[in-house]
């Protein structure tokens, strides 16, 4: 695996560090008045999820790990796991509900994601950029109100809450950003 100086760490590195996977989930470059520069980064455990603040100088030298990447087709969540099965192997993956966060309700029957391993061991999940999905509840279309900027909230067919444009009415698809977790365009 190649190593990487400690300065060349960005967010999004999967770095083998203190005999763990760890994600950089926050890197800030520091060039304190007295001593010389280093990373300060957060770092997030791939397989129990703790956090760990990290300071790397340029000097250090750290492993970077290259993670494959699988799409897998969700099948149905038991017990607090989400079962995922490989299309071409028919291979299935059980990975725990909370790895997705907040962006759970996002996560439809039948649908696609990508499942990242290391060697043979299943670590993240993450869920196609965009989504569709039908808002169930929101204020009426006021006619002549087209002011810049205007949003009123909606409620989604999954529970969640996201603003949309005031020409969006109840019933009608939309597809949501998943990244930032806002409305992106009708579909």
């Amino acid at each position: 695996m190649p190593k990487i100086n400690g300065n060349e760490i960005r967010p999004g590195n999967v770095l083998e560090h203190n005999d763990g996977l760890w994600a950089a989930v926050k890197v800030e470059h520091v060039k304190p008045g007295k001593g010389g520069a280093f990373a300060q980064v957060e770092m997030k455990n791939l397989r129990n999820g703790s956090k760990l603040n990290e300071r790397f100088r340029s000097a250090d030298k750290v492993e970077r790990v290259r993670l494959e990447q699988k799409d897998m087709q969700f099948l149905y969540e038991t017990d607090g796991m989400l079962v995922f099965m490989d299309t071409e192997t028919y291979d299935q993956v059980e990975l725990p509900a909370d790895i997705l966060g907040d962006r759970r309700p996002f996560l439809q029957d039948g649908m696609t994601i990508v499942v990242e391993f290391y060697e043979s061991e299943a670590l993240n999940a993450t869920l196609p950029q965009k989504v569709t999905c039908q808002v169930t509840e929101t204020e009426p279309v006021v006619k002549g109100q087209t002011a810049a900027n205007s949003f009123k909230p909606a409620i989604l067919d999954n529970g969640v809450k996201v603003m949309v444009p005031p020409f969006i009415a109840q019933d009608e698809m939309i597809v949501v950003n998943t990244e930032t977790m806002e409305y992106s365009e009708r579909a």
